[in-house]
């Protein structure tokens, strides 16, 4: 345990810019509902909240929980009721629908299939899959597991190597579907979905984007690059209300056994035969999340009236700064998965060349009020194979994170690296935790 009293404290420290002005407290983007949050500290403190989480799970943008307050008292009955509230529940479904299907460049005829989150919706689309898949090894879980007949390609150092491999596994033998990330939750890293769908093509087959980490980021246009399939999430996209999405072609899930058997996905039942809806439908039986796809499709909107170019300049002088700052710190390797990636995320994952990562992250929320994140993000195959370590630690910031939340991050780590926790700790199944927290419980009573 470190001396507080003769050890540098960061939590306080001031900051400023190259012109000696103070730097931002507030994103000039994206008001959050978690924007200004206080929190307590080890040794009776409070500070403010610096959530470098957000590529698990973002925060609600105000402007879709003012939404979600406005929309519930006409939560109904969707497409059965005859009440006022049942029509207007029944609108917000569809407009949303549309809503959604605009905002990623759906085509003509593409289906918009709610979900719970991106999960399910690649569970969905493997339920219609008609052949092999061929995904990478860079995959997040969710896109790995789905596949029943799932064919691995190793992802080479650089993507113009990826893409050569990926060419030659499609020429190898025929393959319905290629499945990729947009994006690597662990790294960052962007990849070139048109150039991807044009491999695919060329071979045959279709192609589906796990987008639940580019899209909050990036706009994603179906048609523009050639996709046939999109899923993402809402508790990604700054709409935490359990709500994500399928968007794509219809033939596949037409043809594919309703997701679920329930009310709603059928067009009439009889004690022997059952007639199948198809479109949309056919796969949200039971009563919808009303709330939480108005929640996503008004977070998609509200982050077109932020404007596309303007957030990610944003996160691209946040990414800049989050990567230069680590540079400067020994011992402390950022993990890439490709040499010549040159687009990527406002994410950074690292390895530590001495000490747990899951203590140092335990330490930047105990006693910095910083919320990161240690593992291996459900994407093990990739991490084993990029990292010399069990585990890394991951900053990841979004449309309402700021200079101010680089900065504290980089000290704090800096910090921990050179002199440890200021406080002990111990380490149990649910990982390390304060020997002594004397931090307040929350109560939301």
């Amino acid at each position: 345990m470190i001396d507080t009293a003769t050890r540098t404290d960061v939590r306080d420290s001031v900051r400023s810019d190259a012109a000696g002005g103070p730097l931002d407290a507030t994103s000039p983007l994206a008001p959050l509902t978690d924007a200004g949050l206080e929190v307590p500290v080890l040794g009776g403190a409070t500070v403010r909240h610096v959530n470098l989480d957000v590529a698990a799970s973002a925060p609600a943008l105000q402007a879709v929980a003012a939404h979600v307050a406005r929309v519930l008292p006409y939560y109904s009955s969707v497409h059965r009721g005859s009440g006022y509230p049942s029509q207007a529940a029944t609108a917000l479904v569809e407009d949303a629908r549309v809503s959604v299907a605009r905002h990623v460049g759906a085509r003509d005829g593409d289906v918009v299939v709610f979900t719970r989150n991106t999960t399910e919706a690649l569970n969905l689309l493997a339920t219609a899959v008609p052949g092999d898949v061929v995904v990478l090894d860079i995959e997040h879980h969710a896109n790995l597991l789905p596949w029943r007949d799932r064919r691995v390609v190793v992802a080479r150092r650089s993507i113009a190597e990826t893409l050569v491999a990926l060419e030659a596994e499609l020429a190898s033998r025929p393959a319905a579907l290629l499945s990729v990330t947009g994006a690597s939750n662990v790294t960052g890293e962007v990849l070139p979905l048109a150039e991807l769908a044009r491999v695919a093509h060329a071979h045959g087959a279709r192609i589906a984007v796990d987008a639940a980490q580019l899209l909050p980021h990036r706009r994603v246009d179906l048609a523009a690059s050639d996709l046939d399939y999109l899923a993402f999430s809402g508790h990604k996209a700054y709409a935490p209300f359990g709500a994500g999405a399928l968007i794509g072609r219809t033939d596949w899930l037409d043809a594919a056994p309703a997701f679920l058997a329930g009310g709603g996905a059928v067009e009439n039942v009889a004690i022997e035969q059952v007639e199948w809806k198809t479109g949309p439908d056919r796969h949200e039986a039971g009563t919808p999340n009303v709330v939480g796809i108005a929640a996503l499709a008004r977070a998609l909107m509200e982050l077109e009236r932020l404007g596309d170019a303007e957030r990610e300049a944003h996160e691209a002088g946040l990414t800049a700064r989050l990567h230069d700052g680590l540079a400067s710190l020994p011992g402390v390797r950022v993990i890439r998965g490709f040499d010549d990636a040159t687009d990527r995320l406002a994410i950074a994952t690292v390895e530590l060349d001495h000490g747990s990562v899951g203590l140092v992250a335990a330490a930047l929320g105990a006693e910095h009020g910083i919320s990161v994140r240690a593992g291996r993000f459900c994407a093990h195959p990739f991490f084993d194979r990029v990292s010399s370590r069990s585990n890394g630690l991951r900053a990841s910031l979004g449309a309402g994170s700021t200079t101010d939340d680089v900065d504290r991050f980089v000290a704090a780590l800096g910090q921990l690296v050179a002199e440890g926790p200021a406080f002990e700790y111990s380490r149990s199944p649910e990982g390390w935790c304060p020997v002594v927290d004397d931090r307040p419980r929350v109560s939301f009573d």
